[in-house]
């Protein structure tokens, strides 16, 4: 198997810094479960604080902070709206069915990743006892690199207010949107009931996300974090790396979206790659079918990792802290190899 030299399928791969290791081996630790890990604290309070709201709540995964998120806001036999490509309806297994007995209600995106205000409020469900109770708007930003405009973001979630909907953000990369959109990280949680903030994609901590909003709702979370599995014990390990992420990788994010339009602007010299606009840290190149399986089999071997969807034809470039201007240099110069 061919080792990967240049790894750009995910800002999930990073590597802990020395920097970080040390933040960790130094944590001091209590019991979770009880509320006396410290550093847990300290990283609830530092997130909570960083987002506007009153509290938040440390959890072992991006999946499981959602999931806890649209539970907390929504009873068995309630539904949730959320668009097609969004992760808690698409890539999170279908927990909110399975495991909160919560119908989601998939809405088409449009071409800049928000969901048509029409469409939202055609999907709300009358007070009918035919259809199942229409609770919460669940949104994404970033969602798939593409940075949701705060204007669209204030008017749907006036849109949910309206019709007496909670509102979620899956604010996986929230810190790659606040770079991109240089405001402060507080103004896009701001219209949000809940924000579920992953502290192991660009801001390269090796585990874990917190769920922030207002304490009736974190403590309600609490409760399902046990009642999922996810309560832990002397985590401030953990919690030290999170903490050391927020508070010294947000600023550099800008760095990963300067090398992901820089490795965008390469790859679009080649006429068989087609490469949308880049806003953040992804670059998506759709590859012209008769070569796409023979240009991935050859990046593959040669030491570079993306990944692909549409039977190999689209691919998803990456860039996190771990890629510096050598590795866009590197990873071009094999692409290019493929084309002489």
């Amino acid at each position: 198997m061919t080792s990967i030299r240049f790894d750009f399928r995910s800002d999930t791969v990073t590597r802990p810094t020395a920097e970080m290791r040390e933040a960790m081996n130094a944590a001091e630790v209590g019991d979770d479960v009880f509320g006396d890990d410290p550093t847990v604290n300290r990283l609830e309070g530092r997130a909570a604080e960083m987002l506007g709201k009153e509290a938040a709540l440390f959890v072992p995964s991006g999946t499981q902070s959602n999931l806890a998120a649209l539970m907390s806001h929504c009873e068995r036999g309630d539904e949730y709206i959320a668009g097609q490509e969004a992760h808690c309806y698409s890539h999170e297994a279908g927990g909110a069915a399975v495991l909160g007995s919560i119908q989601p209600q998939p809405i088409a995106h449009q071409p800049d990743g928000t969901l048509a205000l029409a469409d939202i409020e055609a999907a709300i469900k009358p007070d009918d006892m035919h259809y199942a109770r229409t609770r919460l708007l669940a949104l994404e930003n970033t969602l798939g690199g593409r940075v949701i405009p705060l204007d669209y973001v204030r008017a749907a979630t006036d849109l949910a207010r309206r019709h007496k909907l909670s509102t979620h953000l899956d604010g996986a990369r929230v810190f790659n949107a606040k770079v991109a959109l240089g405001v402060p990280v507080s103004e896009i949680a701001a219209p949000f009931d809940t924000i579920s903030v992953c502290l192991s994609k660009g801001l390269g901590a090796p585990v874990g996300s917190v769920l922030v909003g207002n304490a009736e709702l974190i403590a309600k979370a609490r409760r399902l974090r046990k009642m999922l599995g996810g309560g832990m014990r002397q985590v401030g390990i953990l919690a030290a790396a999170g903490l050391y992420a927020l508070e010294n990788n947000v600023a550099r994010l800008a760095d990963d979206h300067a090398h992901a339009k820089a490795l965008g602007q390469g790859l679009s010299r080649f006429q068989a790659l087609h490469v949308a606009p880049v806003e953040t840290n992804m670059v998506w190149v759709d590859v012209d079918p008769e070569i796409a399986s023979e240009l991935n089999a050859y990046l593959a071997a040669n030491g570079v990792g993306l990944t692909h969807g549409y039977a190999g034809r689209r691919q998803r470039w990456v860039t996190h802290l771990d890629l510096g201007p050598e590795a866009i240099d590197g990873a071009l110069a094999v692409v290019a190899k493929f084309f002489d």
